[in-house]
């Protein structure tokens, strides 16, 4: 038996075995790679570029709100795809494997620690089994070219209240017809709408200063008591090269939604909408200050909703106050340009 571990060599003796030469041998290449690099006198000198490169993402990570919005909204473009900037730590960790250069590497690992620290927790699933209501928010695109199937399938989550932006008037009946089996009261103001399950009142526009509608609040009266459901779409952006990050008027009207919000009497309140912003970005402020979002509290990964073909930004929110996120996910993709967001809630009295 004890032949099976043995291998002749070629003076008539014996020496462990294959598994045990090849273990050996690649801890001895480690070694001897280990003492290349500890004689390189270059091993700190090289890389200086990539290591710059690495501590300038980690800066901008860290200090993102000390970046002026004074010139093309500069803080708020990259606020919008800060979680984005992660995708340059494998680049740059090839790189300083190519150059074997020490200084690199424990850049990027700085940069590396910084994305975790920041973006890490969006990343696990935060989702419980909890919640007594289940909410939804679609930007259903003015040029969706199936809004009868777009609303099927939204009605198929199974949300108890459902919200609509960029309604375009002749397709309102086409929503109110293919969502009034699963939806028995429906509000809709301007270019936005409310579907629930569950009796709506007070219903009303609420002015974010554009001159036309599209945000508005009502009242969803269920069996756990009244709750605030507000629903808005802000005015887009534009990254423009002769200006930036165009976004004023946006955040204007986020001023003043976040003024409605600010003085709502109830104590339970939803936010849904596109807000054509992140959480991140520190123009919704006077919004994202007195609300929770939903995806950050009980959300599995970043959540992201637009553009729906590869999403990169999480622009369509659910945000709550007095309210206990339990779960937050995207939809599958409609007819839209974006994708649908849901969330579960524990609503109490």
């Amino acid at each position: 038996m004890a032949q099976a571990y043995l291998t002749e060599t070629g003076n008539g003796g014996s020496e462990p075995g294959p598994s045990g030469s090849g273990l050996r041998r690649r801890w001895d290449a480690l070694r001897r790679q280990l003492a290349e690099l500890r004689r390189d006198p270059g091993i700190w000198k090289r890389g200086i570029v990539t290591a710059a490169f690495a501590l300038l993402t980690s800066g901008i990570m860290v200090f993102h709100a000390e970046l002026p919005n004074d010139v093309g909204n500069l803080g708020s473009l990259t606020e919008t795809f800060l979680p984005w900037l992660g995708v340059f730590v494998p680049v740059l960790l090839v790189i300083a494997v190519v150059r074997r250069s020490a200084t690199a590497l424990l850049a990027i690992l700085l940069t590396a620690a910084v994305w975790v620290n920041l973006f890490g927790g969006l990343v696990s699933d935060k989702s419980d089994t909890g919640g007594n209501l289940m909410v939804a928010a679609h930007n259903v695109d003015a040029d969706n070219p199936d809004p009868r199937g777009t609303a099927r399938s939204v009605a198929k989550s199974g949300a108890d209240v459902l919200a609509l932006t960029e309604l375009k008037a002749g397709a309102v009946p086409i929503y109110e017809e293919a969502l009034g089996g699963t939806y028995k009261y429906h509000a809709v103001e301007g270019t936005v709408g409310v579907w629930s399950k569950y009796p709506l009142t007070s219903s009303k526009p609420v002015d974010i200063r554009l001159g036309w509608t599209r945000a508005m609040r009502t009242t969803v009266a269920g069996p756990f008591g009244e709750l605030g459901v507000y629903v808005a779409h802000l005015p887009s952006v534009r990254v423009k090269l002769n200006a930036g990050f165009t976004a004023n008027q946006r955040d204007n009207s986020a001023d003043a939604l976040g003024a409605a919000l600010a003085a709502e009497p109830l104590k339970n309140v939803v936010l849904l909408g596109d807000l054509n912003g992140t959480m991140n970005d520190r123009s919704l402020s006077e919004v994202t200050s007195q609300m929770r979002s939903t995806q950050g509290a009980a959300g599995n990964g970043f959540g992201f909703s637009w553009p729906a073909q590869f999403p990169m930004a999480r622009i369509d929110q659910i945000m709550v106050r007095g309210v206990k996120p339990e779960a937050s996910w995207t939809l599958p993709r409609t007819g839209s340009d974006h994708l649908p967001v849901a969330a579960r809630l524990t609503v109490r009295k």
